[in-house]
């Protein structure tokens, strides 16, 4: 295992400079990054759908059908029997995501990996921007608030959030309960979506010894699930449409032979304890046997032979997590934080701090969304709070 100071756990060259949000003023500052708003440069006047003024005061009696209907969620059926409705159309949210008050900032909307590359995000109303997270780079940021709901993305667009709603400092949700609502791939994960014509996979995912995962994903998104929840090795086992690649995934989690979910303090527990890649790959091809197994005669196209993908290395998991370091808990209003990154594992990210003899601190990047950063100088990790995490001791045998 690697010690607290060590580096063998994900750095592995210098990178290129500090990596650093644009100001509100300089665009050309930062080359890496790349504006994106259906191809073009502007921040147009967005059209919000109508949206029935029910929603997000008394309730509206049909916003569980607005919901299924329409993708953002906000809009109103024409038979609806709510109050009076608004279709005026609004700036793109100037009080919400974008340049902090004092234009020194851009706002947070996380880490995603796109073609197997992790990148960092970032919104200014519609636009977005992204940099990739290049191992060895520094980075040094300001925390500016207060922090708010970043709206909802579809294939199509960023959509900013219609009211700007602030959010709890230590929530690892990033949108407020209506954005929750409208988004597509959350009503998706909670089963409010039967069919959507599209074909799914379903797949094993191993987090380590005991914690074995089934899910779905759109076979559009190829193995991107996989890398955003940090799976240590997987395998697709079937194919077919939602609701028949649904209840596999269902027969599968019943059976007992996998989980639908595990916490991320279960998966980050897995790290300490990763046998060898051939026993990983062993351990995978033994639950596909048996989920084969379960799903015969099901009506999905079955993968008997698919192999087996190890993430370990492209984590930099390797020779494992530091031996100790802190967890970062919650961002506040002022903090600062800065150092080297390691390899992002899914979503998480370890940065060595500048500071002499300073363990690693593992930030979940979750918690960034909805923050203005705005570029600074490295300096000490301050305002953050934390909680210090270390190896488990081996259990001494008993015979």
């Amino acid at each position: 295992m690697a010690s607290a100071g060590g580096g063998s756990y994900g750095v592995l060259a210098a990178g290129s400079g500090a990596l650093s949000l644009p100001d509100g003023g300089d665009q050309s500052a930062e080359p890496a990054l790349l504006e994106l708003l259906d191809g073009s440069d502007s921040d147009d006047t967005v059209g919000l759908p109508r949206r029935c003024t029910a929603v997000g005061s008394d309730g509206c009696a049909n916003i569980a059908d607005h919901r299924t209907a329409f993708p953002m969620g906000f809009e109103h059926r024409d038979d609806c029997q709510c109050q009076a409705v608004r279709s005026r159309p609004m700036a793109s949210n100037p009080a919400g995501p974008g340049p902090a008050a004092d234009g020194t900032g851009w706002t947070a909307t996380g880490l995603r990996w796109r073609e197997g590359v992790p990148r960092l995000t970032a919104a200014s109303g519609a636009r977005l921007l992204e940099r990739e997270v290049a191992v060895g780079t520094r980075v040094g940021w300001t925390v500016v608030g207060p922090r708010r709901c970043v709206g909802v993305r579809t294939a199509q667009r960023h959509h900013p959030c219609p009211v700007a709603a602030e959010l709890e400092p230590g929530s690892k949700a990033g949108q407020c309960g209506s954005c929750q609502d409208a988004d597509q791939g959350l009503a998706l994960a909670r089963d409010q979506i039967l069919d959507d014509g599209r074909t799914y996979r379903l797949y094993l995912a191993w987090f380590g010894p005991g914690l074995a995962k089934v899910g779905l994903t759109a076979e559009q998104r190829g193995t991107a699930r996989l890398v955003e929840q940090a799976a240590l090795a997987w395998t697709f086992v079937a194919r077919g449409s939602l609701p028949s690649i649904r209840r596999a995934e269902l027969t599968v989690a019943q059976s007992g032979l996998a989980r639908e979910r595990f916490t991320s303090k279960a998966k980050v527990g897995g790290w300490w304890r990763l046998p060898p890649p051939d026993e990983r790959a062993a351990a995978v091809r033994a639950l596909r046997a048996q989920v084969l197994g379960v799903l015969a005669g099901h009506g999905v196209e079955l993968f008997p032979a698919d192999p087996v993908t190890d993430q370990v290395a492209l984590f930099g998991l390797t020779d494992g997590p530091p031996a100790a370091y802190r967890e970062i808990t919650a961002l506040g209003p002022g903090a600062t934080l800065g150092g080297t990154l390691h390899a992002p594992i899914g979503r998480h990210l370890f940065v060595t701090p500048d500071q002499v003899d300073a363990p690693p601190l593992l930030l979940d990047t979750r918690l960034l969304i909805g923050w203005a950063l705005r570029p600074t100088p490295l300096a000490p990790c301050t305002g953050i709070t934390e909680q210090l995490r270390a190896r488990p001791a081996e259990q001494a045998a008993l015979f």
